[in-house]
Parts: C-alpha cells; sequence; structure tokens
C-alpha cells in the first residue's frame, strides 16, 4: 500500500508569510489525487515538502506508513522513493532518450536497465525512441520521456508539478491522458499539482482544493463540482450561478422559481443556492420559470454562454447553450432550470 498522508503540514519563509498552515490530506493507494488553487495557496511548496527539497516546520508526510517528514525526521530526497515529473520535462539535453529514462536505475546490472527502460518506453507510447535526443522530440514526447524516467525506479508516489502547462491545447489532452493510463498501469500513487479547474477534474480521481494553505475540500471531481463546499469552491471550480434562496425541506424558492435540493434541509432558512451555467436552458414555453433580457452572447465553438439579467435578481446569471445560438443581446427569453440545486450556507 503506497497511501499518502500529509497531517498538520505547516510552511513559513518567515515573519508573517505563511505558506502552509496545518494542511491536511489523504490520497488512497493508486489514486491520482489534483491538488488545485491559485498562484500564492502552497501548491507548489507542498510538492517540494513531500519530495523533500524543503523542510516542513511542523506536521508529517507519509506514504506507505513510511515516516518521510515529521518532527525530528526528514529523509533526503534522493531516499523518499518519490518521483518527480516537472514542467517542460526539464529532461538531461546530453543523453538519449533511453539514458535520460535509465538514469535513476542504480543497483541494476546492464541488461535489467534497458528491459526497464525498454519497458516503460512501451508503457509511455515512446517504442523505438530510446535513440533520440530530447531536442529531437515534440514537447509532449519529451513530458512522456520525463514521466517514464520517474516511473523507472518503481516509485511509491509521483509527483506532477504542472507537466502540460508548456503544451498547446491539441497536445494537452493526448498527454494527459497517457499520464492516467501510464499510472494506473503502474499502480502508483499519483499527486498532480495544477491551477487548471478542467485538467484537475478531467484527469484525476480526487481534487483537493488549497486555499490559503489548508484543503477547502477534498472529494471526487464530480463532488466538488456539484457539491462544494462553499461559494469560493464553487466559483473557483468552474462557471457558477449563485442566488439568494430560502430553504424549506426539499426546495428552495429563487429568482429562477421553486428549485429542488439535492440534500433536503430539516427546518426553513436562508442561504446560498448553487446551480451551474449548462443546468439552465433559454425557452419560450410554459416550462419557463422566471423571465429576463439578454445582455451578451459569448461563442466558444462547442458551446456559448449566453449572460441574461433576470427580473428580480440583481446579477446577471451565465447560461451554456450548445448547438446554434438563436437570441440576440437586448431580447427577452424565458429561462428553466433542469436538475436540483445545492444550498451553500
Amino acid at each position: 500500500m503506497n497511501d499518502l498522508r500529509i497531517t498538520g503540514v505547516s510552511k513559513a519563509y518567515g515573519p508573517g508569510s505563511t505558506v502552509l498552515d496545518g494542511l491536511d490530506l489523504h490520497v488512497p493507494s493508486g489514486a491520482l489525487a489534483a491538488v488545485l488553487g491559485p498562484s500564492g495557496c502552497g501548491k507548489t511548496t507542498l510538492l517540494r515538502v513531500i519530495a523533500g527539497f524543503l523542510p516542513a516546520d511542523a506536521g508529517s508526510v507519509t506514504v506507505g506508513g513510511r515516516t518521510l517528514t515529521a518532527p525530528g525526521v526528514h529523509l533526503r530526497p534522493e531516499s523518499r522513493r518519490v518521483g518527480i515529473v516537472p514542467q517542460e520535462g526539464a529532461l538531461f539535453p546530453h543523453l538519449s532518450v533511453a539514458r535520460n529514462v535509465a538514469f535513476g536505475l542504480t543497483g541494476l546490472d546492464r541488461a535489467e536497465r534497458r528491459g526497464r527502460t525498454e519497458h516503460m518506453l512501451e508503457l509511455v507510447g515512446l517504442a523505438g525512441y530510446g535513440d533520440r535526443m530530447p531536442h529531437e522530440l515534440s514537447g509532449g514526447q519529451q513530458q512522456r520521456v520525463a514521466l517514464a524516467r520517474a516511473l523507472a525506479p518503481e516509485p511509491a508516489l509521483v509527483l506532477l508539478d504542472e507537466p502540460f502547462n508548456a503544451l498547446d491545447n491539441a497536445l494537452r489532452a493526448g498527454v494527459r491522458a497517457d499520464v492516467r493510463a501510464a499510472l494506473r498501469a503502474t499502480g502508483a500513487t499519483g499527486v498532480l499539482v495544477t491551477h487548471d479547474q478542467q485538467e484537475a477534474l478531467s484527469t484525476a480521481d480526487l481534487v483537493a482544493v488549497v486555499r490559503d494553505g489548508r484543503v477547502a475540500q477534498c472529494a471526487t471531481p464530480q463532488e466538488v463540482y456539484r457539491r462544494p463546499a462553499d461559494t469560493w469552491v464553487a466559483r473557483f471550480v468552474g462557471d457558477a450561478v449563485l442566488l439568494p434562496g430560502t430553504a424549506d425541506n426539499a426546495t428552495a424558492a429563487t429568482a429562477l422559481g421553486r428549485l429542488p435540493l439535492a440534500a433536503p434541509t430539516e427546518d426553513r432558512r436562508e442561504g446560498t443556492v448553487l446551480l451551474r451555467p449548462e443546468q439552465l436552458r433559454l425557452t419560450e414555453d410554459s416550462a419557463a420559470t422566471a423571465r429576463g433580457t439578454v445582455t451578451d452572447v459569448a461563442f466558444f465553438g462547442h458551446d456559448a454562454m449566453v449572460t441574461v439579467s433576470v427580473d428580480g435578481l440583481g446579477d446577471p446569471v451565465g447560461i451554456r447553450v450548445t448547438g446554434p445560438v438563436s437570441v440576440r443581446p437586448g431580447e427577452r427569453t424565458g429561462i428553466h432550470v433542469t436538475g436540483d440545486a445545492t444550498l451553500i450556507g
């Protein structure tokens, strides 16, 4: 078992500059967790503490029950059995692809190193590329080699530090899928540090949203998106429609009508009601529960975001529309809500 447990980890770079503030996180063995958060929230510092590049001021880090960091304990990075995939690959430019992958394979004879290297390259879809030099590879291929190099010594944990940032959009999806498949094939536990919400939600088994040095919420991608812990998380992990509402058991009264709640409340109370833009529909039939005026249409190709100023609501709402958009700014429209809502607070 190679589960990762981080308990009460704190780190400051000086008085008044706390970066990690008693952070807790558990990643089950074999799972890939995305640590998601804005710049400056502590993501990179957390990765460096796990890797052993920085000592923690307090708290502990264990992998598979083996203590890496704790009060009075700080294993050297090379003793942690932790593989790292940095940004932009960071391959040794003077070594071939095969020698890059084999770099950390100490204690094996030549035949074993060759066999392990070939297996890793095959795993990441680069069989036959061993004799090439890094400059002969595309950016996506270099990232695959970096992953093979990290996985070759059979680490208990693999850390991925925003490894897709340098890739264009056309490459990212394919490389993400390859990385995910390779981690699953080896059974390694993984931690992906990212500020890209789509990357976290589409790639990881768990998403840990970090705010001000602590985990604000850690759950499955679907749970974080559909049932965020608070309004900040709701806004950070995707476009959000947030409405004031009054809950009464299984429904909430809002400016968009009375909406069913995913989790019924025990008593009547006021709070913020969350919907996602794809739950709203533009309509002119009797199903409309609210009306408003279109103020903007932003077209993205695969869909469009229509902004509507709703009657009786102070802030406009965004409505995600697939297919042709038939409304224009200034036109009146009806709105219908599908699915259930989440009451926050």
